[in-house]
């Protein structure tokens, strides 16, 4: 199979290019040229037109992953496909299915069945959950055994996967004369690979064969999203030498996996203080040259534990803003339990309000539907307002639960309402010429 980036360097525009280019307004040639350079990658479907590609990358809009699977402890998979359609009705643009517990194979199917978002995984989940299964012991995982899993879980359908390709021994020397960690490791497949290479005194065989990842994600065209396996799991491990010596490798394996025809992301960054998301963004893309970045939340504080739903979009508005291609939803269940059904639609909510902010702040041009939400709103137009805002159910249910006396207002001000009493003392000069306020620069 050619791959999208191959076509795009013969410079030819695919139909997965054009729909990525009218979803987003822009022509096909500039999708294809930013596919060409790696600085945009296509989820797609092969042989299934009826799935929509999802362009992530530079200029376009930041899209929202949400990860659901199941656990030791919680296992089934009856709740795994609902969540994986209540996410795709809230809107998320691809799935994770990180299950680490149960029959896995069975669970992935059913998820894959289940939805029409891309769906992608962690290879090296499975694989150690059958270490263990099979030895009791993860650091007997055979590598011939992890390859031939990546390859029958890409034949099933899996469309992009977190691969641990990052941390070798060099990555550890750095972890190991750091000496400490306040948040740990906060990565499973990071952990146990870590683990695999000090108890077998091995290399990481995803670093010392790349080039056989790189051939398996090519022949099914699927993503290869270079994971981040020492990401900080505290905002004071944030940029600590192990998680940048993680870093740099990721964005060298980027670029060698964009020139060997790979579809290519790079992953980052854990738990981030507010004010070092931008510089983070920063390094990965001037490092790995423009390759999209998935960030997981980031979360900027540690003491957000039931809100962190809350603190996470914080975080992924940011980044939104700053360059971040792909956020990772978080759910209000993060750092205490398995998300449920409520925990999935919560997250997707929250994290797609902050991507929206994120790139309005990052194009300015794409502000149209937020002026016209505030005219509808100044009119007392409830019903046009509704077709411009994110979540217009919730809007809906929220203003008829609490009726107010006069339809036009609703029950926060009543008779005193600003918006009623402008337009009365003001007429045309504050709201009546729509058309002269159309005008106006939308920034």
């Amino acid at each position: 199979m050619r791959t999208q980036i191959e076509m795009a360097k013969e410079k030819k525009i695919t139909p997965e290019m054009k729909a990525v280019a009218s979803a987003e307004g822009l022509l096909p040639e500039t999708v294809r040229n930013g596919v060409e350079k790696g600085e945009i990658v296509i989820l797609w479907h092969p042989g299934r037109p009826d799935r929509k590609p999802v362009g992530i990358g530079k200029g376009l809009s930041t899209k929202v992953n949400a990860s659901i699977g199941t656990s030791s402890d919680i296992c089934d998979i009856d709740a795994e496909v609902e969540k994986a359609k209540v996410a795709e009705a809230e809107g998320a643009d691809s799935l994770m299915d990180l299950s680490a517990g149960g029959d896995l194979d069975a669970v992935r199917r059913a998820v894959l069945a289940a939805t029409g978002l891309p769906v992608g995984n962690v290879p090296l989940y499975q694989a150690f959950a059958e270490a263990i299964r099979q030895y009791r012991n993860p650091a007997k995982l055979d590598p011939v055994y992890l390859f031939e899993l990546i390859e029958s879980q890409l034949a099933d359908g899996i469309r992009f996967m977190a691969i641990h390709c990052g941390i070798n021994r060099h990555t550890i020397e750095r972890l190991r004369r750091q000496k400490f960690r306040y948040g740990g490791l906060a990565s499973k497949g990071g952990t146990f690979m870590v683990a695999w290479m000090e108890e077998n005194g091995r290399e990481n065989p995803l670093y010392e064969h790349f080039d056989r990842v790189c051939d398996l994600m090519k022949k099914y065209d699927a993503v290869l999203s270079l994971g981040n396996g020492i990401r900080a799991g505290a905002i004071h491990d944030s940029h600590d030498r192990a998680q940048m010596a993680e870093m740099v490798i990721n964005c060298e394996l980027a670029e060698i996996g964009r020139d060997a025809g790979c579809q290519m992301m790079v992953e980052g960054p854990g738990h981030v203080p507010l004010d070092e998301i931008e510089a983070n963004i920063i390094l990965e893309k001037r490092m790995s040259g423009n390759a999209p970045y998935y960030v997981l939340g980031p979360i900027p504080t540690d003491t957000g534990a039931g809100y962190d739903h809350i603190a996470a979009a914080i975080g992924a508005a940011a980044s939104a803003r700053h360059g971040a291609d792909l956020v990772c939803y978080i759910t209000p269940a993060e750092h205490l339990a398995l998300p449920n059904a409520g925990d999935v639609r919560e997250g997707v909510r929250a994290t797609r309000l902050a991507v929206r902010i994120g790139d309005i702040s990052k194009y300015p041009e794409r502000r149209a539907s937020e002026k016209a939400a505030a005219m509808a709103r100044r009119d007392m137009d409830w019903k046009g307002l509704e077709k411009y805002l994110l979540f217009p159910e919730k809007a809906r249910n929220t203003r008829q639960g609490r009726t107010p006396a006069k339809e036009e207002t609703c029950t926060m001000c009543g008779d005193f309402c600003a918006m009623k009493k402008g337009l009365s003392v003001f007429g045309k000069d504050i709201g009546g010429d729509k058309t002269a306020a159309g005008n106006r620069s939308a920034s």
